[in-house]
């Protein structure tokens, strides 16, 4: 851990190009995993939509089921229980290749990860061979029952109970669950409560056929309508005292890690929504003709089209820089005899600041991405004929599951002060250094500046903002910062925009290493950073004038001008560079 970039770390340091992992790096075997993700959809998923948004439920447990006799269940099982033990960033990139797949790819997910994981992660050598190689191949199906009618941020609150029977074979389980995912024919149910008067909750493996198990029927959704969501009821069910899932009282903390998981998946599962959504816009484009002319030609649409391309690559490089940083951190663990399945959950949760708003920017990025694919396919883009119409609905529910985003705003920048707080890194020493001296901050240009050079001043100035903010926030308000979550939401917003800038300007440094100058990445990156440096000054401005009296921020917010001034970019013809590539390939090869 000594050379490792902690979580929430990356405020403080800067970080060298060689010491990411870039998409560019994928390996032949990752690509043909890819590969057979995308074929599948293709040959399996799309043919089936317009039954799949009928709610038809036996079909979506076919699909899942071929799924996984075709191996695309096993790919993070261990090779001893069926799968194929790949790698986080391997994982990684079939969550992206299978978000492309519509309502399926929230069944799938679910399954394989919230559905299967818990046992995979927490369970004993008996319970996972009893159920860990069943649920590789699809035999069985897995759903994560957490949400109650009245709790649902607050999942520790909820009213679901256990108590032992008198013979202490059995957990007699009572509750109730919602909104969950594959409930129609999940053959197996992590389900959490609470054991007698336990303050936090247990968690337990409870199969569907347990006489008491009652599953409701679907939910009318505004989207995934292809996704089976119900309600569950227990009634007085009989759950072998064998099938608590790790120790008591230990609940909250699996669904906490499950949760941290299944965060950082929907990152990368929103960037294979969105190529689909890209793709579909490009070709609409180029096909449809206004004037004698295809749209495509327009530079209205070709703005569009940039911008959906220049927010997905930012984003897909800073889900893969931290997937890497989770295996490297999973293997110390193994090194220091962790079991392995407790150095992947560990490692995953261990990176909590970066899950939580890689889902925060994934969900909106996609929610961006889709809104403008309808708006370049018109009126098309608001008939249900149209792929993006579903898209679009689809989309919106990211914002709410695996955490709303208002919670996992508030959680990154906590979680961050936590860190720092237990002495993983001194958050608030450097945060006072860079607020002492507003005036003498800006790290500014130095003679003949290389490009290089010039993108990581800016990114390191953008996280100075950062720190000025919440050295602000942390000595203003104290213990009561916690109350304010209007200025917690802009630093995390600054966070969030830091990191996702410094991991593009790394990924385009290090494609220039191998690759030579790339006009068409220079410009993606260019127009990321001059958007991104507003979008932190108004955060930066909106936080340290929610904080201070006018006469304290108005230095402050000097200097805050000072860190987020860029050089001008040509948003016209940068962008219409980016859309031209798009356009001549056809579809998303960036």
């Amino acid at each position: 851990m000594e050379n490792a970039l902690k979580s929430g770390e990356f405020l403080l340091k800067q970080v060298t190009p060689e010491s990411v992992f870039i998409p560019e790096e994928f390996d032949e075997e990752q690509r043909m995993i890819a590969q057979t993700c995308q074929d599948f959809i293709e040959a399996e998923v799309y043919p089936n939509l317009e039954q799949l948004e009928k709610g038809d439920r036996k079909l979506m447990e076919e699909i899942l089921k071929k799924s996984g006799e075709l191996g695309l269940m096993g790919i993070a099982i261990p090779e001893e229980f069926g799968g194929f033990g790949q790698s986080f960033v391997t994982q990684m990139l079939a969550a992206e290749t299978t978000g492309a797949g519509f309502s399926f790819s929230v069944a799938y997910m679910a399954h394989c990860g919230i559905g299967t994981m818990p046992i995979m992660y927490f369970g004993n050598e008996d319970q996972r061979s009893r159920y860990i190689p069943r649920l590789a191949t699809g035999e069985l199906i897995g759903a994560y029952c957490l949400t109650e009618p009245g709790a649902g941020s607050d999942a520790n609150s909820g009213k679901s109970s256990a108590t032992l029977d008198e013979d202490g074979r059995n957990y007699i389980l009572n509750g109730q669950k919602m909104w969950i995912t594959n409930a129609g024919f999940a053959d197996i149910q992590i389900v959490f409560a609470k054991i007698d008067n336990d303050r936090v909750l247990s968690a337990f493996i409870v199969e569907k056929d347990y006489p008491g198990v009652v599953i409701g029927p679907d939910e009318h959704k505004m989207g995934i309508k292809g996704s089976s969501t119900a309600q569950i009821y227990y009634n007085d069910v009989k759950v072998p005292v064998e099938n608590l899932l790790g120790k008591r009282g230990e609940g909250f903390r699996i669904a906490l890690s499950i949760l941290h998981m299944g965060r950082i998946k929907l990152g990368a599962n929103v960037i294979g929504a969105a190529k689909k959504a890209i793709n579909d816009s490009v070709q609409y484009a180029t096909e449809r003709k206004q004037f004698n002319t295809a749209i495509a030609s327009f530079g209205a649409i070709k703005s569009k089209l940039a911008m959906q391309v220049v927010k997905s690559v930012a984003t897909e490089s800073a889900i893969y820089r931290v997937s890497r940083d989770i295996d490297n951190l999973a293997g110390r663990y193994v090194a220091e005899n962790c079991e392995k399945g407790r150095a992947s959950i560990d490692a995953i949760s261990y990176y909590a600041v970066e899950a939580a708003l890689l889902k925060v920017y994934g969900s909106e990025m996609l929610d961006f991405v889709v809104d403008e694919a309808v708006q370049i396919h018109g009126g098309m883009g608001y008939s249900a004929e149209m792929a993006v119409e579903k898209a679009y609905r689809d989309s919106r529910i990211n914002r709410i599951f695996e955490g709303t985003n208002e919670i996992n705003r508030l959680l990154l920048v906590d979680t961050a002060m936590k860190r720092a707080m237990k002495g993983d890194f001194d958050l608030f020493g450097e945060a006072e250094k860079v607020f002492a001296d507003p005036a003498g901050a800006p790290a500014a240009a130095t003679s003949g500046e290389s490009y290089g050079e010039e993108m990581l001043r800016y990114t390191g100035n953008f996280k100075k903002c950062a720190l000025m903010a919440i050295h602000a926030a942390s000595s203003t308000f104290g213990k009561k910062l916690v109350h304010e979550q209007e200025i917690l939401t802009e630093i995390s917003d600054i966070m969030t925009s830091a990191y996702l800038a410094e991991s593009l300007v790394l990924r385009t440094l290090k494609r220039e290493m191998t690759q030579g100058e790339d006009a068409v990445f220079r410009a993606i990156t260019n127009i990321f950073i001059f958007n991104t440096a507003s979008e932190i000054r108004r955060s930066a401005l909106g936080a340290i004038f929610s904080t201070l009296s006018p006469d304290e921020a108005e230095p402050v917010a000097d200097a805050i001008e000072k860190l987020t001034s860029v050089r001008g970019v040509n948003l016209k013809e940068e962008g219409r560079l980016i859309a031209d590539k798009l356009i001549e390939d056809g579809s998303y090869k960036f």
